[in-house]
């Protein structure tokens, strides 16, 4: 992969005549491969205006908040007279696929030797229906699809093709929920990620999201636009929606590579996966096949007739059938190893997929599996593993802003990844913008994943994968979220002003960050009845469905999952009688302070403030 320009294709303002030369300094601009319309500006000292018109001459159309690629802007340095220089310590390449190629070679070059090339272990994400799974039926030719409940993908699975004498390895996952759960159990199994995206309905928000997860991951990228075939197609719209999103593709001058096809026509396959062996080349992954396997386990289930199974991706080394492997928690001596095609092997090498028989229980997706040479060996490992499990559970898990003080200054942490939700669109760009403007030396705040609506599980899994805090503007957490966030000791924070929000932030870093206080959800109930209770006074006949509800505490009522007034439980009756509180299962009348627009369908949330530890 490569620019559409070159750095030496800009010609050096120092070129002029030295008459010229001697009259005006030259001012000498540090750029970076890639920075927005408005940073640019900056840079130059320029019109933002001025510099769109500018960047719209040359054929560049971007607002002043798209990101624009080192040879588009050292083209408008020229033009305002300046000598652009590309900003030390950076490269021409994107940066994830750099710092993840630096890592793999400083892993390589670790005392090891017998490397040899391996396979890329490929996954493709994308929004659901776009033709995720049609397009791995596409490059295997087999009818995968037609065995999938409704053609929507019910498992993770791993396969493996050869293409023009190579292989691929292709983990066909349910979306990128699966892929940073992986993640967050410290396996990171994914070398290349292709982006799914049809031309007839454009980017989506899982599809954003499959981009932040794939992001955070550190993972290079790829673009297949489907369903070319379609009448209504409109890939160029989907081209402007990717830059949009911050992917700018090669044809436009980014790094990004593209490919238009139609994974139902089997059109632009091959060109697909010429481009994919490319990536993976620049990638340069080996392996030693020499060492003891080492893997993770990505399927895991109990068979009626065969017990405990488990399909596993080979990382390095070469396993071989008898060997005795520890996956997790749990052992065996294997009995059976079976490919992604159901045939019995014998051995199974580097990127490899294969599926274990004779593991003593099933293990968790995500455990790292290890071949130890013989059965005391594997308990004593299994052993240390409890042993370090206990141990983390014992420690703070994740960053919050309460500690990112301490962890900057042990130097522990560099960024600060926040993962933020908002009531609405319109309030995610400034609250994004500011946030990454914080200027504080030693640490960078990056926003890894924003959206609209409530915290989800899949917010937490991506804060857990990322070390990240999650910051909620004008929304709340889906219960689930809140009891993974909890279990995981995930940071959410709740904001309802923008500056109140920036001001936490700004001064966690600073050290300077008051004792708060943290939300903690004391039960739910629904609402079945409406009853009046008095001249313009009404209650809502509610059913408790968790914890427990309280007389004078705060309460929220959401309505379709949104929060649509705050206030407090002046009333509480079971009957006739007022009571302090009722539990779970039993059913009440509430008064909500200031409040009588109830609905049968409302949720009240009941919640107490207290300080964080």
């Amino acid at each position: 992969m490569v620019s559409s320009g070159k750095q030496g294709d800009v010609k050096p303002v120092t070129e002029r005549s030295s008459d010229s030369a001697s009259s005006q300094k030259v001012r000498v601009v540090d750029i970076p491969p890639a920075l927005s319309v408005k940073q640019l500006a900056e840079l130059l000292q320029a019109s933002p205006v001025d510099t769109i018109k500018r960047l719209m001459r040359r054929g560049v159309m971007a607002n002043v908040n798209q990101v624009i690629d080192y040879e588009s802007a050292a083209v408008i340095a020229v033009d305002y007279g300046c000598q652009p220089r590309l900003q030390p310590g950076t490269g021409k390449k994107s940066s994830r696929i750099t710092e993840a190629r630096k890592k793999r070679q400083m892993q390589q070059a670790a005392g090891q030797s017998g490397l040899q090339p391996r396979p890329p272990v490929v996954t493709i994400m994308g929004h659901v229906n776009h033709g995720k799974t049609r397009l791995l039926d596409a490059i295997r030719q087999t009818n995968v699809m037609d065995q999938e409940a409704g053609g929507i993908t019910q498992h993770i699975g791993a396969y493996q093709v050869e293409v023009n004498g190579e292989k691929i390895t292709f983990l066909d996952t349910p979306g990128h929920e699966a892929f940073t759960a992986m993640r967050a159990r410290g396996a990171q199994v994914t070398d290349i990620t292709i982006l799914v995206v049809a031309a007839d309905d454009g980017v989506m928000p899982q599809t954003l999201e499959a981009i932040d997860h794939a992001r955070a991951a550190g993972v290079p990228i790829m673009v297949a636009i489907n369903k070319i075939d379609k009448t209504d197609a409109n890939p160029d719209l989907v081209k402007q929606q990717l830059v949009d999103a911050g992917l700018l593709i090669e044809e436009w001058g980014g790094d990004i590579v593209c490919v238009q096809i139609s994974a139902r026509e089997k059109l632009g396959i091959d060109e697909l996966l010429e481009n994919l062996m490319v990536v993976a080349e620049m990638e340069d992954l080996k392996a030693d096949p020499s060492r003891p396997a080492e893997g993770v386990a990505i399927e895991a289930e109990m068979d009626k007739t065969q017990g405990p199974l488990c399909t596993v991706l080979v990382h390095s080394g070469t396993l071989k059938l008898s060997d005795v492997v520890v996956v997790g928690e749990t052992m065996g001596r294997l009995k059976a190893m079976f490919n992604d095609a159901g045939k019995r092997v014998k051995r199974a090498g580097p990127s490899d997929p294969v599926v274990l028989l004779g593991l003593n229980t099933v293990p968790q997706v995500g455990d790292l599996m290890t071949a130890v040479p013989d059965e005391r060996q594997a308990q004593s490992m299994i052993a240390k593993r409890k042993e370090e499990v206990e141990k983390e559970r014992a420690v703070p898990k994740g960053v919050s802003l309460s500690n990112v003080f301490d962890q900057v200054s042990s130097g522990r942490v560099k960024e600060l990844n926040i993962i933020l939700k908002a009531d609405v669109q319109g309030s995610i760009e400034p609250i994004k913008t500011s946030l990454e403007q914080i200027p504080e030396e030693g640490v960078k705040v990056r926003v890894i994943h924003s959206g609209t609506g409530n915290v989800t599980e899949s917010d937490v899994m991506l804060a857990i994968a990322s070390k990240g805090v999650i910051v909620g503007f004008n929304t709340a957490s889906e219960t689930g979220a809140r009891r993974l966030a909890e279990l995981e000791g995930i940071s959410i924070r709740y904001y309802d002003v923008i500056y109140a929000l920036i001001d936490d932030v700004t001064k966690a870093l600073k050290g300077m960050l008051e004792p708060t206080l943290v939300e903690v959800i004391e039960g739910r109930a629904e609402v079945r009845e409406v009853f009046p209770a008095g001249k313009r006074i009404k209650v809502a006949g509610v059913y408790v469905t968790e914890g427990q509800v309280t007389r004078g505490s705060s309460v929220r009522v959401l309505r379709q999952g949104e929060v649509i007034y705050e206030s407090v439980i002046n009333s509480l009756r079971r009957f006739k009688d007022d009571v302090r509180e009722v539990a779970t299962g039993f059913e009440c009348g509430i008064g909500v302070q200031g409040y009588n627009d109830f609905e049968v369908g409302d949720i009240l949330e009941s919640f107490r403030s207290e300080e964080a530890a």
